[in-house]
């Protein structure tokens, strides 16, 4: 099957940024929806955690929507488990983050609407990552991107960690 003509066609906005053994494939952002709907692909490897705190954010709601594998999500104090062919709306507001747990890699399909986040956070958080290769990042700085982002971090506790894992 062919594009369509004109302004119109499959993944405008196709990135993969690579956030230490993380990848994020973003297929569209706000700029290709009229702020309307950001949407990318999240590749996490088989028992990988978030190296970023758990956070919430008041100006979108977030929807995963399971691929390939089990993505543990912990949404207020809440574990759920998002596999294939599943789907998961995070309100706004909602303290929320994410691990693999699992002997598989995960993908998923996270959409963002409407789209108030998009690449720049992600580049942003990569880079923080690559200068110190191996370690976890400066957590002061990752507080900022994710600030300057809209993601509001949540307290260090239990919400932040993995289920029965040490926080970072």
């Amino acid at each position: 099957m062919s594009e369509p003509s004109g302004e119109l066609k499959v993944n405008p906005s196709h990135e993969e940024i690579r956030l230490g053994p993380l990848v994020v494939r973003f297929l569209a952002t706000g700029n290709d929806s009229n702020g309307s709907v950001a949407a990318f692909e999240l590749l996490v490897p088989a028992h990988e955690r978030l190296l970023a705190p758990a956070h919430s954010h008041v100006h979108y709601e977030e929807t995963i929507y399971g691929i390939l594998g089990v993505l543990t999500w912990t949404v207020d104090n809440v574990v759920i488990d998002v596999g294939p062919g599943q789907a998961l709306c995070i309100p706004r507001g909602a303290v929320h983050r994410f691990d693999n747990l699992g002997a598989e890699d995960v993908k998923a399909l996270c959409v963002i609407t409407p789209a108030a986040i998009g690449p720049d956070f992600f580049r942003e958080g990569a880079a923080l990552l690559a200068a110190r290769p191996g370690e976890p990042p400066d957590r002061e700085k990752m507080v900022e991107i994710m600030l300057r982002h809209g993601l509001i971090p949540a307290a260090p506790g239990p919400q932040g960690q993995a289920p029965g894992k040490p926080g970072v």
